[in-house]
This record gives C-alpha cells, structure tokens and sequence, in this order.
C-alpha cells in the first residue's frame, strides 16, 4: 500500500549507485496496531530489496518503539517512518504523547516481564535517540541501522 509519502529515487554519485528510499505511514496507537507495523515495516524493506536479517532487525525495533508509544503516551495515532539512504536505515516513530520524560533504557529485573525493550532497540541498532515532534506535541524516538545490506 503506498503513501503519498512514499518516494523511491536512485541517484548516481561517481561509479556508486545510491539508493534512498521513504515510506511514512501511521496506525492507531494501540496494542493490536504493533503487528500490523511490524508488517509493514517487512514488506516494505522485502520491496526495496534489503536483506532478511536487516528485516528481522527492523522489524524487532519498529515493534519495541511502537509498543513504547502506545504504553507510555496518550497518542491516538503513531507515525513511522522508514528512511533508507545508501547503507543506512533509519526508522523514526512518532507519537503524540504528553510524556515529560526522555526515553531510556533500564535494567529490569529478572522477575519483570517488561522493561527490555530499548536495551534490545540498542543492541540491534548503530544508534538510537529521541526529540521533539516538530509537528506537534509528543516526541519522536529514532534508530539507525547500519550497515543494510541490499539484495542483488
């Protein structure tokens, strides 16, 4: 399903092909919303030609950050949006949330069944943060994979 916000575009720099990609779509901020994101996070990425594993690592932290969204905000909607420019991917999940506090990873507790989830998005991405929404209240919380892999 494409978005007005999907642009696909091939640049050619010296003897290296380019890609950058974009795809920005958003979903009711709830629980049962984390699956149909994830899903489209895959089929996206299988479109644009990136390998499984990155897929796979994507798909994980597109899960975490939106479940982060929906547990800690009172948004309505999430946006997300997929960004692939060359070798780097970078999802981006906004919500609309009134949180006072910046996102951050934790220990948890060995008892606890939940508290992991940006210990996870930090060891599957280069890096990974958090601003303001500039398009209005709420923050958005990022996360850069590198490098992709691109299928021949």
């Amino acid at each position: 399903m494409a978005s007005p916000q999907d642009a696909l575009r091939l640049e050619r720099r010296g003897d290296i092909d380019a890609r950058r990609c974009q795809y920005t779509f958003h979903l009711p901020a709830l629980g049962a919303s984390v699956a149909e994101a994830r899903q489209r996070v895959r089929t996206r990425l299988r479109d644009w030609g990136v390998h499984e594993e990155t897929r796979d690592d994507a798909e994980m932290v597109i899960s975490e950050l939106f479940t982060n969204a929906v547990r800690h905000t009172d948004s309505e909607r999430v946006i997300c949006t997929l960004r692939l420019t060359g070798t780097l991917l970078r999802l981006e999940v906004a919500d609309q949330g009134c949180t006072q506090t910046e996102p951050r990873s934790r220990e948890a507790e060995a008892d606890e069944e939940s508290g992991r989830g940006l210990l996870l998005v930090g060891a599957l991405s280069k890096e990974w943060g958090s601003r303001p929404n500039d398009r209005g209240p709420g923050r958005v919380v990022w996360a850069e994979l590198s490098p992709v892999r691109i299928l021949p």
